[in-house]
C-alpha cells in the first residue's frame, strides 16, 4: 500500500434511512453528496449539531451501514467488499448493552477479548484510564464502564479509530490523559482518528483537521487546524468567530439554527421543532384524555 494512499477516501456518498418495510419515498436522507479525503496520521474533528449526520458517517466508515450510492475506501480498500484490518469503532451504545452489565470481573473481561496479547498497551491504558482490574462490570458506574470499553478497543494497534461521543462519561482528568495518548498514537504510529464530539474543552491542540457538518452535508470539508486566515475556502466570518474550537463550534451551530429557522419561515422546510402553533385533532384528543388523569391539582 502506497504511503500516499489516503487513510479515508469518500466519493459521491449519499445515504438514506428507510423504515422497515417502507417504500423508497419514505426514506429520510441522512447524508448528501459527501466527498472527502483524509491523510494518514491525521486527527479530524467532526463538528455539527444533533442530527447533522456525524454518527451516520462514522457508522458507514465502520462498515455498519450498507450504502446506496457512492464509494467509501479505507486505506485504499472498499470498506464493504474488503474490510480493512485494524479499524476500530467506539460508540456510546456499548456501555448500555445488557451483555456488558453482567457480573464479570474486569480482568477476566479484558482477557476474554485478548488483553493478554497486548499486555504492554493494555497496562498503559489501565493506568491512563484509572481502571481497577477487580471491578465487577455490573457494579460500576457508566463512566467506569466507558473506561473499560476504551481500554478494550484501544489496546490493540489500530490504524483507523472512529470515535462517536465516547468521552462524554469521562471525568476531566481521565479525558485529558486519553486525548494525550491518542495524539501520541497519530504522531508515533501514523494512526488516523475521526472523532465526533460536542465537548470542546481542552481540544484546541488535539485535531489536525476540523470539519463542519449540517443537515447531512459538509458545510466545510476537513480543513487543516489551526485555520490559516488566508485560506480561500474559509468564510472570513468563521476566522473572526474566535481562535478556540469552542468559539468556532458555537458560531457554526448558531448559524445552522438560524438558517433552519429562516427556511421554515420561507416555507422551504416544515417546522417540526418547538411548540406547535396549531393543535392537531390528535393533540386535542390526547389533552382531553390526560386531563382526566391529572392528579397534580
Amino acid at each position: 500500500m502506497s504511503s500516499q494512499t489516503p487513510a479515508v477516501q469518500i466519493s459521491d456518498l449519499t445515504f438514506s434511512h428507510r423504515p422497515p418495510g417502507g417504500l423508497p419515498r419514505d426514506a429520510v436522507v441522512a447524508l448528501k453528496d459527501v466527498n472527502l479525503s483524509l491523510p494518514k496520521g491525521s486527527c479530524t474533528l467532526l463538528i455539527g449539531g444533533n442530527g447533522a449526520g456525524k454518527s451516520t458517517l462514522l457508522y458507514i466508515l465502520a462498515g455498519k451501514r450498507m450504502i446506496q450510492q457512492g464509494q467509501v475506501r479505507v486505506f485504499g480498500k472498499d470498506v464493504f467488499k474488503d474490510f480493512p484490518p485494524n479499524l476500530v469503532y467506539l460508540g456510546t451504545e456499548w456501555a448500555m448493552n445488557a451483555g456488558v452489565k453482567r457480573d464479570i470481573v474486569v480482568s477476566d473481561f479484558l482477557n476474554s477479548v485478548g488483553g493478554y496479547r497486548h499486555k504492554e498497551r493494555r497496562d498503559r491504558l489501565l493506568d491512563i484510564l484509572d481502571i481497577d482490574l477487580d471491578w465487577h462490570m455490573h457494579a460500576i458506574s457508566d463512566g467506569e464502564r466507558r473506561r473499560v470499553q476504551l481500554c478494550m478497543g484501544l489496546m490493540g494497534e489500530w490504524d483507523l479509530l472512529l470515535l462517536d461521543e465516547v468521552t462524554v462519561d469521562l471525568d476531566v482528568l481521565v479525558r485529558d490523559g486519553l486525548l494525550k495518548f491518542l495524539k501520541e498514537e497519530t504522531i508515533t504510529r501514523n494512526a488516523t482518528i475521526v472523532y465526533a464530539t460536542h465537548i470542546f474543552d481542552g481540544l484546541d491542540d488535539f485535531p489536525t483537521h476540523i470539519a463542519h457538518m449540517n443537515d447531512g452535508s459538509f458545510v466545510l470539508n476537513p480543513t487543516p487546524w489551526p485555520f490559516n486566515p488566508a485560506d480561500p475556502a474559509l468564510n472570513p466570518q468563521v476566522v473572526k468567530a474566535g481562535s478556540s474550537l469552542h468559539s468556532i463550534a458555537l458560531y457554526w451551530l448558531a448559524n445552522d439554527r438560524a438558517l433552519r429557522i429562516k427556511e421554515e419561515k420561507e416555507g422551504k422546510r416544515a417546522k417540526t421543532r418547538g411548540p406547535r402553533t396549531q393543535a392537531t385533532p390528535s393533540d386535542v384528543d390526547r389533552e382531553s384524555f390526560f386531563k382526566n388523569y391529572d392528579y397534580s391539582h
